[in-house]
């Protein structure tokens, strides 16, 4: 009996974009280094192909990889018809009216305010012809299906999204100088309980969320945080204390240029994680978009303190920052 023939409606173009970059590379690591595709998601698209073919495409020794003879027979119709989509593609491109590429991307408002907008200029020299359409909602929830690029400040959870940690986060005591020096050599209790709290709200929590959670894990939990003026961002809190009032708990690395200049000090050394970071999101069927992956590269380079990919499949769920 036959086996069934292939439909070209469900070929497996992911599968054999990573087949054709392992085979030229001979290894795995460097070929998901090349694709900006974690090393996981990639051996799966391999495997995945060669359960559909039914027989094996490498020949997986301790230190190579070697091409079978099914994987020797496919190898040149796989770069050969990528070659051919690409030059048409570019022909394309060259000959139409319009050169841009646009670019939609969803950052969180203190991240593009403060960090992201004033150095967009940079990525724009480099890369002229990508246009960036930038939202920064307040809402909760992955990015929405339009969205090409997302970073979002949030606790991971499981999904198919594409994820790069830029930078966990570290809540620290921040205020103006002033205060600091009014209220030098007072215990941190004391600090807090001299002083006006700002809040910044999260969304789906409390609104004194993250003054509480500070002062339960510094274990300083009989203290009253149930006070003082709550921000809907991290940037408009920072704004507050820069004013001269209050003291903030914010990310110490979002707004360390602060405490670099002096406008603002941090005057203890306790800090909170509650287990979120600002996550880089990218649809992983939009990796071969050169656009995106372009502007993925430089958002991991400008901020990313750990840029080490999480697995294919970290969703997060979302919260206002």
């Amino acid at each position: 009996m036959s086996k069934t023939v292939i439909d070209r409606r469900w070929l497996p173009l992911n599968a054999l974009r990573a087949f054709e970059g392992v085979a030229r590379h001979s290894s795995f690591t460097a070929a998901a280094n090349a694709l900006l595709i974690s090393q996981s998601a990639l051996s799966r698209h391999v495997i995945a192909l060669e359960k559909l073919i039914g027989t094996q495409l490498f020949e997986r020794r301790p230190h190579s990889l070697v091409l079978t003879k099914a994987g020797q027979h496919l190898l040149p119709a796989v770069a050969k018809s990528f070659d051919r989509l690409e030059y048409a593609l570019d022909d394309i491109r060259k000959e139409g009216a319009g050169s841009l590429r646009r670019l939609r991307v969803q950052m969180p408002p203190s991240f593009a305010v403060h960090l992201a907008v004033p150095i967009l200029r940079d990525f724009r020299r480099a890369s002229a012809d990508v246009e960036i359409d930038l939202v920064s909602p307040y809402g909760v929830g992955p990015p929405p299906g339009d969205i090409d690029v997302a970073v979002v400040y949030s606790r991971p959870t499981v999904s198919d999204l594409v994820t790069d940690l830029l930078w966990p986060v570290r809540l620290a005591v921040l205020c103006h100088p002033d205060i600091a020096a009014r209220c030098a050599g007072a215990s941190l209790s004391e600090f807090i309980e001299a002083n006006e709290l700002v809040h910044v709200r999260i969304a789906d929590l409390p609104r004194h969320h993250c003054w509480s959670q500070f002062v339960r894990q510094t274990g300083r939990g009989g203290l009253n945080v149930e006070r003082g003026l709550v921000f809907d961002t991290a940037v408009l809190a920072v704004q507050y204390a820069l004013s001269g009032e209050g003291i903030a708990l914010v990310d110490n690395y979002l707004f360390a240029d602060y405490v670099r200049t002096g406008r603002l000090v941090q005057p203890f050394e306790d800090t909170l994680d509650d287990g979120y970071g600002y996550y880089l999101t990218t649809h992983p069927e939009a990796l071969s978009d050169t656009a995106i992956a372009l502007f993925r590269s430089w958002l991991i380079e400008r901020f990313g303190t750990s840029p080490a990919s999480s697995p294919a499949g970290l969703h997060l769920a979302v919260s206002n920052e």
